[in-house]
């Protein structure tokens, strides 16, 4: 009987013990520490026209389109997004800008577009770009038709990929835009990729020896038209203007700014009683390269199937990441006789 008590007793110790709830974990004591902000992965592809860093490599081929720069035509609309921007004289001392397209994805609005020339197609050239325009020179159709050049022309069978704005005189009221170009080229089946050239540019805060040159004027030939570029410190960049008047983007009124500015000197020579000229962007000649508020006197080279190139004592110059404009002036009477240089120390 003893026995048998026992192990009821027994029994029932093992069942409390089964059926008793678990007990309360110990609570895990964590010293506070800072929220730490979230990581943002820096992307690894560098733009190859601006250095800038992009969301994925492409190789998409550059636009080269030919922008209307007579006063009637500004302010001009796409500038501002332009990987490359070229001044250069045209007819009458007006100069003709051929900006280059080639980094961004979204649809940006161009023009107003106009003609093309002879060395405006080969600027176009350097970058295997799509040639953008409306109408040309009998020179510059002649080149384009028997060296089979692939361009998008406005009086030619991409005229239904550009529009007329009614709020503006025409001729300088041509516009497209890159979405619109890059639908001409796939329809006309031209190359959609091509081998981009690349550039040198510098590092971040990289220190740049040189003489100090706060604004540079250009004057390419009328002396009532004087491109300024004023450094601007804080952002470093060189600020655009003409006759002393901010020269802006019409599509978000942004003053136009160049991370670098060239000036380059090239033989020009006048071909007829119209005005038209040759630009040789070919024999190479003297160059000046403003980046961060200083000045570096080198050398423009071109090599065959390749891009200019800007060299100081045989070696090529980087560029700052960002847009680069370069301006070619004659070589006559003198290359600096067309460039003014202010060399207010910047702070």
């Amino acid at each position: 009987m003893l026995l048998l008590m026992a192990f009821i007793l027994s029994s029932c110790a093992n069942a409390n013990e089964e059926t008793a709830p678990p007990s309360e974990p110990t609570p895990l004591v964590v010293e506070d520490t800072p929220p730490t902000d979230p990581v943002i992965p820096v992307s690894q592809y560098i733009a190859p026209l601006t250095g800038l860093r992009i969301e994925s490599p492409t190789n998409v081929r550059p636009l080269a389109v030919m922008v209307n720069n007579a006063p009637a035509a500004r302010p001009q609309s796409g500038l501002s997004k332009a990987d490359m921007v070229y001044e250069v004289l045209a007819e009458g001392g007006i100069t003709r800008l051929v900006a280059i397209y080639q980094s961004h994805s979204d649809a940006i609005t161009i023009g107003p577009i106009r003609s093309i020339r002879p060395y405006l197609i080969e600027i176009g050239d350097l970058y295997h770009g799509l040639l953008v325009h409306a109408g040309g020179s009998p020179e510059a159709y002649s080149i384009i038709q028997k060296q089979k050049k692939e361009d998008l022309d406005e009086i030619g069978k991409a005229g239904a990929f550009f529009w007329r704005d009614k709020s503006r005189k025409a001729p300088h009221n041509l516009y497209s835009d890159t979405d619109k170009l890059r639908e001409a080229a796939n329809k006309l089946k031209y190359k959609q990729e091509v081998a981009i050239p690349t550039y040198p540019f510098r590092s971040e805060n990289e220190i740049i020896a040189g003489e100090h040159a706060s604004k540079v004027d250009i004057t390419f030939l009328l002396q009532n038209y004087i491109v300024s570029y004023d450094y601007d410190d804080s952002k470093k960049v060189y600020k655009r203007s003409i006759n002393n008047k901010p020269h802006v983007d019409l599509t978000n009124n942004m003053q136009l700014e160049a991370a670098n500015v060239i000036v380059m000197g090239a033989d020009h020579k006048v071909l007829d009683d119209v005005g038209r000229i040759s630009v040789d962007v070919n024999l190479g000649g003297e160059a000046l390269i403003f980046q961060h508020g200083k000045l570096i006197r080198g050398n423009w080279i071109h090599s065959k199937d390749d891009v200019i190139r800007f060299v100081k004592d045989d070696k090529e110059i980087p560029l700052v990441p960002g847009t680069t404009y370069i301006n070619i002036v004659p070589n006559d009477p003198s290359f600096e006789s067309h460039v003014k240089v202010s060399n207010e120390k910047q702070n």
